[in-house]
């Protein structure tokens, strides 16, 4: 069955590069990728895109392009980050605490389309604005 490899695992923080990588699906599999996290008061923001796996089944992000059809194309590692969009139209992403994190929820699904597939995969990452030994005090 086909897995999310991400590095770091399960928790990095907003300003680090995140790694993501589709282990298990098969040669020359289409799928889309499909991020979406929602905001401090629970607007959606999503971005997808189109891949095609490699000889090996195996999907990575730094050196597989997106297809045109998604919300970018090109090899960008991190597209399916800064290319989140709101539903909600005029609206912005904007962190007020910094102390809790954005989760942030990633499916593979099947082919290609309007529609999408089967779900193949799906994985949770948090995005923390401080350290875990960092603390804020007002002053």
């Amino acid at each position: 069955a086909p897995t999310i490899r991400l590095s770091p695992a399960a928790r990095s923080l907003f300003d680090e590069p995140l790694a993501i990588a589709v282990q298990g699906l098969g040669p020359q599999q289409q799928v889309t990728l499909r991020t979406s996290l929602r905001d401090e008061k629970g607007e959606l923001f999503q971005a997808s895109a189109h891949y095609q796996a490699g000889d090996d089944g195996e999907l990575d992000l730094a050196r597989c392009p997106a297809l045109p059809g998604g919300s970018f194309s090109g090899l960008e590692p991190m597209g399916l980050l800064w290319a989140l969009q709101p539903q909600k139209p005029f609206w912005r992403l904007v962190k007020r605490d910094v102390q809790s994190p954005f989760l942030l929820q990633l499916e593979v699904f099947e082919g290609h389309g309007e529609r999408p597939g089967r779900l193949l995969a799906q994985a949770q990452h948090e995005r923390a604005f401080l350290r875990d030994e960092v603390r804020r005090v007002p002053v």
